[in-house]
């Protein structure tokens, strides 16, 4: 019985995946020859502007495949518009961390038809995990990745790259936010067939959450209260990369309000449990 269940599940899963790419409007596949992989590292090169060192490297991507390691990517029209690579755990970890995604194309579509070809093809393999790392300051990929894909936060890292001074990043510390992806939670499984549901602020406001840091009249974090138990929420700024580029000072200031925030109540027992698509946190069971 147990067998049969898994194997519905990896058919749930490959269905899924299929369903998204046909709603992206673009086809999915496993990549691995030369000039596939050229195209791979063009295009993080493009979308992290780093053209003289890019994201990743030709020899890398190749040694990966070789070793059984995953690199996907989306086409439209044969044209490469999105990628994901991925590398395994340790053996006894049952789990893949999915290092970098990018997409050129516009829409989070593409995207999510990306992730659930990875889960689809983890899964195919037994893999029970995928975990990865994001910025906690880019709100739509706290939506995206906290509710549209299902997964759970896990660990708040300063500064986890050390500097990085390209396009996206500019020279603020590169914190990162570590979530698990349990591809055969039933959660996850209804968030890939588009079921999911993230929490609501107003919501939780008038169940009695407090507000650790808001939103200021100056686009700046404004602080709240991080004393007491319970549930809290954490603001983000609505686009950190305008901020990068325009007011880097205050976009700083967001990087250590928000660091703060997360890891004195995560400190204190608290779990991130969602993140509203306003721009907030959830962090349940404070202590």
């Amino acid at each position: 019985m147990t067998e049969l269940r898994v194997a519905s599940d990896v058919d749930r899963a490959v269905q899924a995946a299929d369903a998204a790419a046909r709603a992206a409007g673009v086809t999915v596949r496993d990549l691995a020859d030369l000039a596939d992989l050229e195209g791979v590292v063009a295009l993080f090169a493009g979308i992290w502007g780093r053209a003289e060192n890019p994201p990743v490297t030709l020899e890398l991507l190749r040694a990966f495949t070789k070793a059984g390691n995953y690199v996907g990517g989306a086409f439209e029209d044969g044209r490469l518009v999105g990628a994901c690579v991925g590398f395994f755990h340790a053996p006894g970890e049952d789990a893949l961390h999915s290092h970098i995604a990018g997409v050129a194309a516009s829409g989070r579509s593409v995207g999510f038809a990306l992730k659930l070809h990875q889960r689809s093809w983890a899964m195919l393999r037994g893999v029970g995990e995928i975990a990865w790392t994001f910025d906690p300051l880019v709100s739509r990929n706290a939506y995206f990745n906290l509710v549209k894909l299902g997964a759970t936060a896990a660990e708040y890292l300063p500064n986890f790259y050390g500097p990085m001074a390209d396009a996206l990043n500019g020279d603020d510390d590169s914190d990162r936010l570590l979530v698990r992806w349990r591809l055969g939670d039933p959660r996850v499984a209804l968030a890939c067939a588009g079921e999911s549901v993230g929490p609501s602020a107003p919501d939780e406001l008038a169940t009695g959450a407090a507000v650790a840091l808001g939103v200021g009249g100056d686009g700046g974090p404004a602080p709240g209260r991080l004393d007491g138990s319970g549930t809290f929420l954490v603001g983000v700024p609505p686009d950190i990369g305008r901020l990068r580029a325009t007011d880097p000072a205050t976009a700083q200031r967001w990087r250590l309000a928000v660091r703060e925030a997360l890891t004195a109540l995560v400190g204190r027992g608290g779990r991130i449990d969602g993140f509203d698509r306003a721009g907030w946190y959830v962090v349940r069971g404070v202590r």
